[in-house]
């Protein structure tokens, strides 16, 4: 019976990618409030929330299990951990006085700015305590070669509740499968490869059965492969964003009010990924703009968002893993005509959803899984180096309901993408609960500046709303005086109707 996993060329990306200076975990700060929580002594009871999370555990076997790796080939596999203990994956802290989000900030750049111990399954959640406000807080850290985005948000399905009371779970008896030997894992990756031609044969007779419509598949992915290597052949704008990181993270968090997002959405046109894209755009403008690159060479500057697209099936979801594609979009940040802007940034994304690019990043991890294991890192490994894009930002969408953690109410939630080489800033956001929430994850030396570009995130999105607001009232005054228009001509018609009938009425009875 097979006792391991193989990791997929997505997954294996994660892990071949990481340094010293970059860390490849997606992180999160979730804050909570705290009374739920509390055991007898005033302090969270982090026990209990330990327990629970063990007994959880069997729905999401990945955070069960630790990396080895095929002798010679190198290829990481999943293995049961034999040793797995929860008090070192489920942490208990607390903030000192006053306890504010400062503190809390900081505490959770610090926890980024660790990487995972690959001797053990790559996962940690720290629980901390006396966050102001009556609240705590829950950082949780995870390897990206397990989850992405999407899996991510699957994750608090099996971890939360959707109804205040309180759960309780039994935790199962659990007995690790046996750990395969290192000449079992080396038997097997051997006959993999040896396998791997009659799969080529297989597409093949896929080929010859519907050859009209396998050609057309071919075609898009070729054109696919074409658009996203093409992006990356000329690079993008160098700016103070993009020079080489350290190891060291500063972490910050904004919030905005999803219906006002959906408010711009609705007055300017767009979705509301067009919103964040502009919003992005006018602080990334300001932000340069403190830092002396002049609106006038902004201007002239090809600033490039990559942003992940998940191409996970419905049927895979509550699965862990990495289904996720991407697009490259060039930011209109001289732009300083709000409107303007977020028409530039529709014109932009509508162009890019016409276009073949997001498959063909899915065609070369396909084509990974099937010749050279490491191909998807190295051209990602070109890309960065070759700056095909600025910075990350990518948006995942969350429930707009409450959901609970042992009856305690998750409030906001503010998510961390990694930073690759020569990227000093990654955006990640998470809509909840008629909130959007937004995570800021830089690097420490190469942005001490970090809250001035939070600043300037308030600033640009409060012009977009300034700029929807008067599109509102505009529309809303055209409309009235159309209405009126119509109603006096209306009026008028009947006036002259009714004095038509009576002067026909008049001339009848003369006669």
């Amino acid at each position: 019976m097979q006792t391991y996993e193989r990791l997929s060329a997505m997954d294996r990306f994660f892990v071949d990618v990481e340094s010293a200076s970059e860390h490849m975990h997606v992180a999160a700060v979730m804050l909570f409030e705290s009374a739920p929580l509390l055991g007898a002594g005033d302090g969270v009871d982090c026990d209990r929330i330990r327990n629970y999370i063990a007994s959880r555990l069997h729905l999401i076997p990945r955070y069960r299990q630790r990396l080895v790796h095929v002798p010679l080939t190198g290829q990481p596999v999943w293995v049961d951990d034999e040793h797995l203990n929860m008090h070192y994956h489920v942490r208990h802290t607390a903030l000192p006085k006053p306890g504010d989000l400062g503190q809390l900030k900081r505490l959770a750049a610090r926890v980024m700015s660790q990487k995972l111990d690959r001797g053990k399954p790559l996962w940690e959640l720290w629980m901390v305590e006396g966050v102001e406000g009556g609240r705590c807080a829950l950082i949780s850290k995870t390897h990206h070669c397990m989850i992405d985005g999407v899996s991510g948000v699957d994750l608090m399905t099996v971890l939360f509740s959707i109804s205040p009371e309180a759960t309780h779970h039994d935790v199962p008896t659990w007995n690790p499968r046996v750990n395969p030997s290192r000449s079992r894992l080396l038997f097997d990756e051997a006959a993999r490869r040896v396998t791997q031609p009659l799969d080529l044969v297989t597409s093949g007779r896929r080929l010859i059965a519907d050859p009209s419509g396998a050609c057309a598949s071919v075609s898009d992915a070729v054109a696919g492969v074409r658009q996203s290597l093409g992006a990356g052949f000329a690079a993008a704008s160098a700016t103070p964003l993009n020079r080489p990181i350290g190891g060291h993270r500063r972490f910050d968090w904004v919030t905005f009010d999803l219906a006002r997002v959906k408010q711009v959405k609705r007055a300017l046109g767009g979705t509301v990924n067009d919103v964040v894209l502009a919003t992005v755009a006018a602080a990334i403008g300001k932000f340069l703009e403190l830092r002396g690159v002049s609106p006038r060479q902004q201007q002239e500057m090809d600033f490039r968002a990559f942003c992940p697209v998940s191409v996970r099936d419905p049927s895979e979801r509550g699965t862990l893993g990495n289904r996720v594609s991407g697009m490259i979009a060039s930011l209109p940040i001289g732009e300083r005509d709000p409107s303007v802007r977020m028409a530039r940034v529709r014109e932009t994304t509508e162009r890019l959803k016409s276009s073949k690019q997001a498959l063909g990043a899915e065609v070369l991890a396909a084509v990974s899984e099937w010749t050279l294991p490491t191909l998807l890192t190295l051209a990602a490994r070109l890309a960065t180096r070759s700056r095909a894009y600025n910075l990350i930002v990518t948006n995942v969408p969350g429930p707009q309901i409450p959901v609970y953690l042992l009856g305690a109410r998750l409030l906001e939630a503010f998510p961390l993408v990694p930073l690759f080489s020569n990227q000093a800033l990654g955006i990640a956001l998470f809509s909840y609960d008629g909130k959007l929430c937004w995570g800021f994850n830089a690097d420490w030396d190469l942005m001490p500046d970090l809250r001035d570009f939070v600043s300037a995130m308030h600033a640009a999105f409060e012009e977009l709303v300034a700029a929807a607001t008067w599109c509102e009232a505009t529309t809303e005054s055209t409309t009235r005086f159309a209405a009126a228009v119509d109603s006096a001509t209306s009026r008028a018609s009947a006036a002259d109707e009714v004095g038509l009938l009576g002067a026909t009425e008049r001339f009848r009875r003369r006669e």
